[in-house]
């Protein structure tokens, strides 16, 4: 939708294509960071975004081992926003589209379900879809796969997945909060247990991780003994652990950490997550898909209003972002080996915080590095791409 909003900005017919009749899917990465609110701002929406309901979270605070910490402080990034902004994402698109909709050269056609690729000879020159009034076609001189980490583009176009590891998953559930009944702790770890809580104002959205594949596990030893568990990690949960009424209400995020060893074919393109899916550390995969089309816009869009795209300039995009694509998985992956595996593997008993963390929490200046990293990402980008008037 990021992409759309550029590519029609600058003059480019652009369609979006959306399988479900809303946007309302739990979507669960509801981070904007502080480099997809510079590029809002870049693009004069800033401030209205800010109106509809969000919270803002300005530390990284953890609880390990008893001990609190801070890990990362956003308030002393150089940037316009210094804190991460929480918003439900089906509301971030609702946004997004109805701002592509000021531009004559945007359409969005909404239960149209991607099925395969339209070829000519070897390259690609639309799609195929289903929609609820039959089969259509979709031609175009570029195809985008957007569709996430289990991109049904990318496989149609028989692009090879390097899978890089992930010894987690994620549990995704909700707990009830009442207001000032619970402090800005971001992360508990102790006895075995990581669990993170996002503040969505009268309820936290919870994140349990667990070993990869450990969940039919967590389920055969029944439902309160995992709700046993999650208050052991955060004992102020407990008024309201009860939410959680079955397991109907737990969500499973099998967590990948991939990417695409080519990204494009000719008229074909892949960001965001169908190029690279990223691990939860962090919750950065939103913010990197949106630093991918901007990036994709600034290189493309002139390009492709005068129809001169090649190969090569697909390829541009890849050479782009895979740099802080690569910086960033390394980090994640450094996250989840060093630091998620030994806390799993340690079930009951206490922990001491790792030195590097213990250092960061006692040093407020070295904790801008963290915010910086994750907040505004290793390259960040801002909007070079042309604009038409609407």
């Amino acid at each position: 939708m990021m992409l759309a909003y550029l590519l029609a900005r600058a003059g480019v017919d652009t369609v979006v294509l959306e399988k479900h009749a809303d946007f309302l899917r739990d979507f669960r990465g509801d981070t904007v960071h502080p480099s997809t609110l510079t590029i809002l701002d870049e693009l004069g929406l800033l401030r209205e975004f800010l109106r509809r309901p969000h919270q803002k979270l300005t530390r990284l605070v953890g609880d390990i081992g008893g001990r609190r910490l801070t890990i990362a402080d956003f308030s002393r990034l150089k940037t316009k926003c210094r804190y991460v902004a929480f918003m439900p994402q089906w509301d971030f698109l609702d946004f997004l589209a109805e701002k592509c909709r000021a531009f004559p050269h945007f359409h969005l056609q909404m239960q149209t379900e991607v099925t395969g690729l339209l070829e000519e000879g070897e390259k690609i020159v639309g799609v195929r879809a289903r929609t609820d009034r039959g089969p259509v076609e979709v031609r175009a001189q570029l195809t985008v796969g957007c569709d996430g980490r289990h991109s049904v583009v990318r496989e149609c176009a028989g692009l090879k997945v390097r899978n890089l590891g992930a010894p987690i998953d994620v549990l995704w559930f909700r707990v009830g909060r009442e207001q000032g009944a619970f402090d800005q702790t971001f992360t508990h770890v102790d006895g075995g247990h990581f669990l993170i809580t996002l503040d969505r104002g009268d309820y936290w959205q919870c994140a349990y991780v667990i070993p990869k594949g450990g969940s039919e596990g967590v389920r055969k030893r029944g439902l309160e003994a995992f709700r046993r568990e999650v208050v052991e990690a955060a004992p102020a949960l407990r008024e309201h652990i009860g939410d959680v009424k079955s397991w109907d209400d737990v969500k499973l995020l099998a967590v990948a950490v991939d990417r695409l060893e080519r990204w494009a074919r000719p008229g074909l393109l892949c960001i965001g997550d169908a190029a690279h899916a990223m691990s939860p550390v962090g919750g950065v995969g939103i913010n990197l898909a949106i630093q991918d089309a901007v990036a994709t816009a600034n290189l493309l869009a002139g390009k492709l209003g005068r129809q001169e795209v090649t190969e090569g300039d697909l390829e541009a995009v890849r050479r782009r972002r895979l740099f802080p694509t690569r910086v960033t998985q390394a980090i994640q992956i450094q996250v989840q080996n060093r630091i998620l595996v030994p806390v799993l593997g340690g079930r009951r008993r206490r922990i001491k915080p790792p030195l590097l963390l213990r250092i960061l929490g006692s040093s407020p200046w070295l904790q801008r590095i963290p915010a910086r990293i994750f907040g505004v990402g290793v390259r960040p980008e801002h909007v070079h791409s042309p604009q038409r008037a609407a």
